[in-house]
């Protein structure tokens, strides 16, 4: 029989995080079901006798120190951190105001890095625990119109998977799920659109075709709760996992194939720009 886990959820109130929670619940684990309003987390995971809701701000590093401490009192331990909660920025780089950027990167990087903290004192001393990461395909790949959110998920897979090979020692396991589109509010409550200027409109409305094209292609949020048991139950999880039909053919291997070709082709300039010294 799997052991019951005690998981820690943040953005619990909507979107994938709702999924997650109800999956650990169904599958007998204890949750902390995080968000900024309990009351609308309650009422999105509904009640259950191993839930604990309560509030959290990821962009509060004492919120998510209080958080911590609450699941620890009522459970006696963290077991899985699914750093979850995020929000999205759309607009042209020209177009985006300094509030807009600070807000980004404070949800999107330093929130999943605040909440971490909080918890990694915890794993630590109980020499085991899984970091979930949710990223995106937006933390892999750029486009344009979602600079400030790219650079918020390039960020938090970066200190990730730094994070990764600092906490292994203490059998600390990490991973970082990358979502490809899903029919989650994404774009809806959680979204920011930063004020039009009228020289990018054609772009935009470029983009806004593409988007449509690709109209009915999302994915399931309900599909994404068996994934998140089988990463959480894996013995050796990987480092990054996708979540998305097509993402690694049609998104992730063009990408990559791109980089190693430019990369080869002007490698002669990276040779001639070490110098002399010898290798």
């Amino acid at each position: 029989m799997a052991m019951t886990k005690t998981w820690l959820i943040t953005g619990a109130g909507r979107g994938m995080g709702v999924e997650f929670a109800r999956a650990a619940l169904a599958a007998g684990h204890n949750v902390v079901a995080t968000g900024r309003d309990p009351d609308a987390v309650r009422t999105a995971v509904g009640e259950h006798e191993h839930l604990l809701v309560t509030a959290l701000d990821v962009t509060d590093p004492h919120s998510a120190e209080d958080a911590a401490a609450a699941a620890v009192e009522r459970f006696g331990r963290i077991d899985v951190l699914v750093n979850n909660a995020g929000s999205f920025l759309a607009g042209f780089f020209e177009e985006l105001t300094t509030e807009q950027v600070r807000a980004q990167i404070e949800t999107n990087l330093f929130g999943p890095l605040w909440v971490t903290q909080a918890a990694l004192p915890i794993l630590r001393a109980q020499r085991s625990g899984h970091i979930i990461q949710v990223s995106s395909i937006g933390g892999v790949l750029a486009f344009p119109m979602l600079g400030l959110y790219h650079a918020s998920k390039w960020g938090l897979e970066a200190f990730t998977q730094s994070l990764a090979a600092e906490v292994a020692e203490y059998g600390i396991k990490v991973t970082i799920i990358e979502p490809g589109g899903y029919a989650t509010d994404w774009s809806g409550p959680s979204a920011v659109q930063a004020e039009h200027l009228p020289e990018y409109e054609h772009v935009r409305e470029m983009r806004r075709q593409l988007t449509q094209q690709r109209a009915g292609t999302a994915g399931d949020p309900d599909a994404t709760a068996s994934a998140i048991l089988e990463l959480v139950d894996a013995d050796e999880p990987p480092l990054r996992q996708l979540f998305g039909a097509g993402v690694f053919e049609n998104m992730i291997r063009p990408e990559y194939e791109r980089r190693l070709e430019s990369w080869e082709r002007t490698n002669a300039l990276a040779e001639a720009a070490h110098g002399g010294v010898a290798r």
